[in-house]
């Protein structure tokens, strides 16, 4: 084979080569498979409306004291119940309700507080999830002398409830409470109580 016809064949050779190749190179070139798509959870949204009714369960400390008549005292765990309507008025709310407290409070002297029992209004700033609050109103307490009675008086103090879930609050409260209408002429009471709240909001 002639020098002439040994190159010609050798590029031809070359550029078949490089045609057969080609295809293959560029099958070769795999792309990199796609990442798995994440989704993002979805929040959870806490209520923020407060306008609506609510019924809780409370468990609270009592303090008692009396002065005038008597001079007695005592103090005790209190467990009870609660029902209120609220209004979100947008920054403010306002509402009322009831609460009824069972108690077993020993003032001595023969004689014990069985019940505590509250009318009242409360008012206060709408903060989102939760709010603060100042309430007052109509207090009633029970007494199991019948020689002392019962008694009505008045209340007033704080309190905090916050969402916790879509439809359940959790609240605090501290409230002042004065009684002198008892049977026993010249009988004052004050109270103070304390309770943390469990409250279903519909």
């Amino acid at each position: 084979m002639g020098f002439h016809r040994m190159k010609r064949f050798t590029i031809l050779a070359a550029g078949l080569t490089t045609l057969i190749a080609a295809p293959a190179f560029a099958g070769g070139v795999t792309q990199p498979a796609p990442g798995p798509v994440t989704i993002a959870p979805v929040p959870v949204m806490l209520g923020t409306d407060w306008t609506g009714a609510s019924v809780g369960a409370q468990l609270g400390y009592g303090d008692v004291s009396t002065s005038g008549a008597a001079t007695l005292g005592g103090d005790d765990v209190l467990l009870g119940l609660r029902a209120y309507y609220d209004y979100d008025f947008g920054d403010v709310i306002l509402g009322g309700g009831l609460q009824y407290d069972n108690a077993d409070i020993d003032l001595g002297g023969g004689t014990t507080v069985d019940a505590i029992t509250r009318v009242g209004l409360r008012a206060g700033v709408d903060l989102g999830t939760n709010w603060a609050y100042g309430t007052a109103g109509w207090a009633r307490a029970q007494t199991s002398n019948a020689a002392v009675g019962d008694s009505d008086g008045w209340f007033a103090g704080i309190g905090y409830e916050v969402f916790v879930a879509n439809n359940v609050t959790l609240g605090a409260e501290v409230l002042y409470h004065e009684f002198d209408d008892f049977a026993l002429g010249g009988l004052e009471a004050e109270a103070t109580t304390a309770a943390l709240s469990v409250n279903f909001r519909f």
